[in-house]
Formats: C-alpha cells, sequence, structure tokens
C-alpha cells in the first residue's frame, strides 16, 4: 500500500512538472487579457510559456479576429527561476522595439529596463471608443525611463516617466493633414500620473495638465489654431469642445473629469 501512494504521488509530480514545463504560449494571452481588463490580448501565440512569440492585438469580441495593433512578432523567454520566484524575462520585437526588454525582480516587483515601441495610429482603432471614430493616422511612439513595477493586491503601482511622441497626427474628422505633433509626458508615482501635453508644431495647437488615477482621466487643456488657420479648422474645433475667449483669440476648452 505505502509503494503504490508513492507511486501515485510519483505520477502526480510527473504529471504537474510535464504541464509546467510544455504549458502551451496560449496561456499567456489570459494574463495579458487580465491585466489589461480585456483590451489587450495575444494573436496568433506560438511555443510555451518559457520560450514562445505571439503578436500583440485588441481583445476579439464575439467571434471576431484578434487584429494586430503593433508590428511584428513579440518574442519572450522567460526563465524557470521564476518557478522560485525569481522573474527574468526578456522580450523582444525588431519591428516595434527599440531593444530588447529586460524585466527583472519578483512576482511582486519587478524592474523594466528604458526602450521605446512604435504604436502605428492607424491600428490604434482596434482598442474601440473614442479611437475608432477619430480614426488617428501618423507615427507615434512611447518611450519610458527604467520602470519600477510593484502588485498591490489586483493593482500595479508604478514608478517612472513615459512620454508618447505623436508626429504628424491626422484624422478623419479633419481635412487639413497633417494636424501637427504633439508631445504627453506621464510622471508615474504609484497609481497615479501627471500629464503634461504640449505642442510641437501646429496648424492645430493642443496643451494642457491632467492626472490619470485608477484608470480615470481628469484633463483641463485647450485647443488652437495658428494664425491664418482658423477657418481650415473652424469644424474640426467645433467637435472638439465649448469655444472660450483668451485675449483676443478664440480657443477650445478641453474638459474631461
Amino acid at each position: 500500500m505505502r509503494r503504490l501512494v508513492i507511486w501515485l504521488l510519483a505520477g502526480v509530480f510527473v504529471a504537474l512538472l510535464t504541464v509546467v514545463v510544455f504549458c502551451p504560449a496560449a496561456w499567456m494571452a489570459v494574463v495579458v487579457e487580465r491585466q489589461t481588463n480585456g483590451r489587450l490580448t495575444l494573436g496568433d501565440a506560438q511555443g510555451s510559456l518559457w520560450r514562445g512569440s505571439a503578436f500583440i492585438g485588441g481583445a476579439p469580441s464575439g467571434s471576431d479576429p484578434v487584429t494586430p495593433l503593433l508590428p511584428g512578432r513579440f518574442s519572450w523567454r522567460l526563465s524557470p527561476l521564476a518557478l522560485l520566484g525569481q522573474v527574468d524575462l526578456t522580450l523582444e520585437n525588431p519591428d516595434a522595439l527599440s531593444q530588447p526588454v529586460q524585466i527583472t525582480g519578483s512576482w511582486q516587483q519587478w524592474q523594466v529596463s528604458a526602450a521605446s515601441v512604435a504604436l502605428p495610429a492607424e491600428r490604434l482603432v482596434g482598442l474601440g471608443a473614442p479611437l475608432n471614430t477619430i480614426q488617428p493616422s501618423g507615427q507615434m511612439r512611447l518611450t519610458w525611463t527604467p520602470l519600477q513595477v510593484t502588485r498591490q493586491g489586483d493593482a500595479l503601482e508604478v514608478a517612472g516617466t513615459t512620454t508618447l511622441h505623436m508626429d504628424d497626427i491626422a484624422s478623419r474628422l479633419s481635412p487639413v493633414k497633417p494636424l501637427g505633433a504633439y508631445q504627453l509626458i506621464m510622471d508615474w508615482r504609484g497609481q497615479q500620473a501627471q500629464m503634461a501635453l504640449t505642442s510641437v508644431k501646429g496648424p492645430l495647437l493642443l496643451s494642457g495638465n491632467g492626472t490619470l488615477a485608477n484608470g480615470r482621466l481628469q484633463f483641463s487643456g485647450k485647443a488652437e489654431a495658428e494664425a491664418g488657420q482658423e477657418e481650415r479648422l473652424a469644424n474640426l474645433m467645433n467637435l472638439l469642445g465649448q469655444r472660450r475667449r483668451e485675449g483676443d483669440k478664440n480657443v477650445i476648452a478641453l474638459e474631461f473629469k
């Protein structure tokens, strides 16, 4: 009887070890969807949890296929030391990332190395409203300093700075193309980020400040046309918000609360 129990335990251990070693890369999709509240997922996942690849897409609704949001495929290598609580993960994608990203630490806190990722504006409509209405186009790139991420229950706390560079941005809502180039800096402190939006060039000038806390955006800013561009941008600006007078010019108040 004792020998039978030992063999049963050994069989269970081998079965569990086999599952851990050969668990499919598709399992990563479940993790990504949960951490992004169903906004993102992994498409065409290949390989295993420890070494695999996939493209990043918007989580599908119903029977809709997964649409790639970023160029290329992301490949990853996860050290088996993760079973002992030590995270050592490398992400690579020559088509989207400026360099491989290293994620190290524990399951409760980890460090993310500095890098940048290309975000083709046209593909972001896959994230849904309001981007599917605006239908932006242009070149976008998200850069970040070394980040420290800490898990607090179901929430994540982040320390570091991310900057979204937006060049030659246009929209189907306006015949003026491009509308301009912009920069959005987000200074992360825990579950809150201080935001600052500035214009690099027009003809549509945007500026403002705000906060992003627990997924809720509060922003106060303005939109205005460069001198001589008021008539060309009049229709678009009427869609953006309420007009107000500042000195000798009309601007549009951008308020999100």
